[in-house]
């Protein structure tokens, strides 16, 4: 491997990267150890997150906040030459330019995930339905905490580097192709939530338009951004 990479995994308070703040954070360096600290957030954990992480405010009520640690400090420094990889990147690269520390390149495994997926044949792109569905043969890797996903991510990541090198040609062409491929929207062919569960976008744009105006209402109201969030981004790219 010849390319800085930096694999990593937060939890947080909730899923509003505007309000909600880092719990526990998980990273490793290329195939390094994984470095894994919990901390104080400024705000309660919400009921939801605690269901999904099963981190609780009383277990992080006497720990350290996560400005000014060690691993934030630590990470400040890799990520100015690092490449930071993460599965749905933007909500974990939000989540730790809220505390101040930049992220100047990225991969976001779901994404290339999609693009791999050229004929919409995986059901799901998310990490763990990806780690069972692939194959992959990790051992102890918990789902939903951070230092699992870690383990996870970067078997994952592994596994669409080989892929990609396969189409680009190079390593540095295709971890050049994964960062492009991550820096916009995917056009995601297959709806997988709802009653047109399995059905393409194409198909229900054709026989139920209403149905993606109704959607592309319902996660306006939510403040969802079409530049950034991919189902949006395809709703309105078929609504056009």
């Amino acid at each position: 491997m010849n390319h800085k990479l930096l694999f990593i995994d937060t939890e947080a308070t909730g899923n509003d990267t505007d309000k909600d703040r880092l719990m526990q954070v998980a990273y490793a360096v290329n195939d390094g150890e994984i470095r894994v600290g919990l901390f104080k957030p400024p705000l309660p954990i919400s009921v939801k997150s605690m269901s999904i992480t099963h981190i609780t405010n009383k277990m992080v009520e006497k720990a350290p906040p996560f400005a000014g640690s060690a691993l934030a400090q630590d990470l400040a420094r890799l990520l100015s030459d690092h490449i930071f990889i993460a599965h749905n990147a933007l909500f974990d690269k939000a989540i730790i330019e809220a505390e101040g520390i930049a992220v100047p390149k990225f991969i976001c495994t779901m994404r290339v995930a999609r693009h791999l997926d050229g004929e919409a044949m995986i059901p799901e792109h998310n990490l763990q339905f990806l780690r069972y569905y692939l194959d992959l043969d990790i051992a102890d890797a918990n789902a939903h905490s951070a230092d699992g996903d870690v383990k996870v991510l970067r078997a994952l990541f592994n596994r669409q580097l080989i892929k990609m090198i396969e189409n680009e040609g190079s390593e540095e062409a295709a971890i050049d192709k994964m960062m492009e491929v991550s820096s916009r929207p995917t056009l995601i062919k297959k709806i997988n939530f709802g009653k047109y569960r399995g059905q393409t976008f194409e198909e229900v744009a054709k026989t139920d338009r209403g149905y993606l105006e109704w959607l592309w209402q319902q996660k306006t109201n939510d403040g969802v951004d079409p530049e950034t969030d991919d189902v949006m981004f395809t709703v309105r790219s078929y609504l056009n």
